[in-house]
């Protein structure tokens, strides 16, 4: 073959591989575009089902809100009660959630993943599956003593501060409960 043959040739190959890469191309981004037309055409049917069924089911709450709260005696009460704790509850949540937000990226924590949950859990859910594996998990008296007596400084300590929390918190929960310091508000006795 002479030089000339092999440049026609050459040129002829770098004609069709430019041709391919062009239709290649245009077909790509045919593809895309029409990708981009599909979803944006989801999308706007998602919006619209969205808009039409967001008033409809806020319509129906306001309805069922509006003829609970006609209803009388203590079942309305509890219902106005309820009623009137749902904002509250819907802004203390959100609070919780944005403090929640803050302090995992300010402390830089991720969520553990599936695989410790279920290491985690998983003598748990074989204890309720099996309830007799509980009688053999070996919680006699001796390991448990046996357990206190090799336990470090460390340990007790834990242990301490645990049992000083719980202790604390039952005090606390008694005083609000009681609505007084010391004592059990009461009725004076009366002698005949």
């Amino acid at each position: 073959m002479s030089a000339t043959a092999s440049r026609a040739v050459l040129r002829q190959s770098q004609f069709l591989t430019r041709r391919t890469a062009v239709r290649h191309a245009s077909t790509t981004s045919e593809a895309a575009s029409k990708a981009g037309q599909a979803a944006s055409k989801a999308s706007e049917g998602l919006s619209r089902v969205s808009s039409t069924a967001g008033p409809a089911l806020s319509n129906a709450a306001q309805g069922l809100g509006s003829a609970l709260r006609k209803v009388g005696g203590r079942t309305g009460k509890v219902i106005a009660f309820v009623d009137s704790m749902i904002p509250p509850t819907l802004y203390y949540s959100r609070v919780g959630l944005e403090l929640g937000r803050l302090i995992f990226r300010g402390q830089n924590m991720t969520p553990p993943n599936l695989v410790t949950f279920q290491s985690y859990f998983q003598p748990l859910i074989n204890v309720f599956s099996n309830p007799a594996a509980l009688k053999n998990a070996g919680f006699s008296s001796q390991s448990i003593l046996s357990r206190v007596r090799n336990a470090n400084k460390k340990e007790i300590a834990l242990a301490g501060v645990t049992l000083a929390e719980v202790i604390g918190f039952f005090t606390v929960g008694e005083i609000v409960g009681r609505m007084n310091i010391v004592g059990y508000r009461g009725h004076a006795e009366h002698h005949h």
